[in-house]
């Protein structure tokens, strides 16, 4: 069983920053393609969003509403993942969690606000 443990959220004003991070236990974590999700609440039509996504060998993408803004990265050596977010907008409040193919985290909350 892979356990994905996500922190690092928290309250932040617009223009700000955050770095959240995503510990992987209980699998090849070197091998894994992961992902960084959002998920909004009482949002109908679209409640989620894949935001970025890194290879095994670290080859990034990212969703065009961020791109330019977040970097996703990996420790193979932590089995960690990062996503490091700038120019934080008040539609980037959501709940990010990480995940494989498989598996997925709790999430942890961003909320972007005066």
């Amino acid at each position: 069983q892979v356990h994905l443990v996500e922190s690092g959220g928290g309250l932040v004003q617009p223009g700000g920053s955050l770095t959240l991070s995503c510990v992987t236990s209980g699998g090849p974590f070197s091998t894994y393609t992961m992902y960084w999700n959002r998920l909004w609440r009482g949002r109908p039509g679209k409640d989620r969003e894949w935001v970025a996504v890194i290879s095994p060998a670290g080859n990034a993408n990212y969703a065009d509403s961020v791109k330019g803004r977040f970097t996703i990265s990996r420790d193979n050596a932590k089995n960690t993942i990062y996503l490091h977010m700038n120019s934080l907008k008040p539609e980037d409040t959501a709940l990010y969690y990480c995940s494989t193919q498989e598996y997925w985290g709790q999430g942890t909350q961003v909320t972007v606000s005066l």
